[in-house]
């Protein structure tokens, strides 16, 4: 009897080509489209190829509505994160509480023994590894996985190089008519800057003092949401030469701190909201990457109940409070936290 496995489908190349390649495998294929949020006409004309892509295949296409469970996992806490002077991580959350929380209980109560997504990142069952290809790896987003669904979950793209999926694509006409500019935003909900969507639920602009990190005003800025840590332009610093920094926020204050690069410099730092994949005991070294695209850095993390610390053999910079540092045994994804 075939093994059922439900493909979460966005109507892009990736999650089309991983329905393929599931089929080919001799699969029964079913996909389902996520409904997350309320962007105008955006459902309806993705649920639509994904419709397509599933009528030229002869599989089901499912139209799952988690836009409440989105909005409470997902959307408010980007919104209230940023409200506190955070940096939230949002695509991390939704893979933990939404594509593989609820759309594996989806998938379980239609029967199915698999779900699938067209992540680059591979999976064995018990663990999550990089994807073949380093820059479409996608494992950074998955540091906090519930551990108890991988077994559950396939990865099909894990071992394939984007360009390869493209050409590969091109053997099916149905796929033509998906542009590869069709492919999923970085934060779905987020059409042409995060501060749009805080927009709609407070004032951001509200000029306040720009200080330095001995405390004393320098400066003035629009509003402490506009900045994130590491950033460089859009606040004044009075006569000031050389390039400063967004080093800190102080929501309360409606304040950022400023500096120059190297105080920027990080060397330990706490995480909380710690998510295990694999055994690892209470000290340990590994790699830590503190934002996706940034290079992992040797570290020894120290847990200390539900908090670690982290002290990095060599600096790093820009770290965000509320980012996810996500820890990793050479290519193998460990778990990670979020940074405090």
């Amino acid at each position: 009897m075939k093994k059922k496995v439900i493909v979460g489908m966005s109507g892009g190349i990736d999650s089309s080509v991983t329905a393929i390649l599931l089929q080919k495998a001799g699969y029964e294929v079913e996909g389902v489209y996520m409904k997350l949020h309320d962007k105008p006409n955006y459902h309806e004309e993705n649920f639509s190829k994904v419709e397509q892509v599933a009528s030229s295949l002869g599989i089901k296409a499912h139209f799952l509505d988690l836009s409440n469970e989105f909005k409470k996992d997902v959307y408010d806490y980007f919104v209230s994160s940023y409200k506190e002077g955070l940096t939230p991580n949002p695509c991390i959350v939704c893979n933990r509480s939404i594509k593989f929380g609820k759309m594996l209980e989806y998938a379980k109560s239609i029967g199915a023994d698999f779900i699938a997504t067209g992540h680059y990142v591979r999976c064995d069952g018990k663990s999550i590894s990089e994807g073949v290809d380093k820059s479409k790896d996608q494992s950074y987003f998955l540091a906090q996985i519930d551990k108890n669904a991988l077994p559950n979950i396939i990865f099909p793209l894990g071992g394939w190089v984007k360009e390869d999926v493209k050409e590969f694509a091109k053997n099916y006409d149905f796929l033509s008519r998906i542009s590869s500019s069709n492919e999923s935003l970085e934060i779905c909900f987020v059409e042409n800057t995060y501060l749009e969507v805080l927009a709609k639920h407070m004032n951001i602009d509200m000029e306040g003092e720009t200080i330095d990190s001995s405390g004393k005003v320098v400066g003035t800025h629009k509003g402490y949401m506009h900045y994130t840590i590491g950033k460089r332009r859009g606040f004044f610093v009075n006569g000031a030469h050389d390039p400063h920094f967004v080093l800190d926020i102080k929501p309360e204050l409606n304040q950022i701190v400023v500096g120059k690069k190297e105080e920027l410099e990080v060397k330990k730092i706490q995480i909380k909201d710690i998510s295990l994949i694999s055994d690892v005991g209470d000290n340990f070294e590994c790699n830590v990457k503190v934002r996706y695209r940034t290079n992992a850095t040797p570290a020894t993390v120290s847990m200390q109940g539900d908090k670690a610390t982290i002290i990095f053999k060599e600096s790093v910079f820009g770290v965000a409070r509320g980012q996810i540092a996500a820890l990793y045994d050479g290519e193998k994804l460990l778990g990670g936290g979020v940074i405090i």
